[in-house]
């Protein structure tokens, strides 16, 4: 199997999901947190609901500096209801599944970079930064899951059955 085509799959395994985590996300509790140190919900389901985005950004960028000198030109959409949210993710996963269509494993092998300021703060092949991008996503919407228990909303089944949802998927 080449490479292209186990993040894909891995990919399309991940998206019902994040789907069937950001469907329950109830309406008017953007701002909630649980914690005075904790993200808050609404920008916690936005990057579930974006990061796939970062896949192809793996692919079509050499490089990102999350913290550039000149201040931070990205502006993130406040997505505030399920649907929009659910939206997102279908845009951004297809966008992924896109750029992953289009590259070949040669090229994932090639080295990308994290940058802050300027500085180079990881260097991987793109393989590597869009294998951790799925696992950082799924560790958020871990999370995600847990503020949705606290808000006392039904907590979907995600690797298997939950106490609200008892299908094994």
């Amino acid at each position: 199997m080449k490479l292209t085509e186990l993040l894909i799959a891995e990919l399309d395994r991940e998206v019902p999901r994040s789907r069937r985590a950001l469907a329950e996300v109830p309406a008017g509790k953007y701002d909630w947190k649980p914690h005075d140190k904790s993200m808050i919900f609404g920008y916690l389901a936005n990057m579930v609901a974006t990061m796939p985005s970062w896949v192809a950004m793996g692919i079509n960028l050499n490089e990102l500096d999350v913290a550039p000198a000149s201040g931070s030109a990205m502006s993130r959409e406040k997505l505030e209801t399920s649907d929009a949210l659910v939206k997102a993710l279908d845009k951004s996963a297809a966008d992924a599944r896109a750029a992953l269509s289009g590259t070949t494993d040669d090229f994932l092998m090639t080295p990308w970079k994290l940058l802050a300021r300027g500085q180079v703060v990881q260097e991987t092949p793109r393989w590597e930064m869009i294998q951790d991008t799925i696992n950082h996503w799924a560790h958020h919407r871990g999370q995600m899951t847990v503020y949705l228990r606290l808000l006392g909303t039904k907590v979907p089944s995600i690797y298997g059955p939950s106490a609200d949802d008892k299908q094994f998927r």
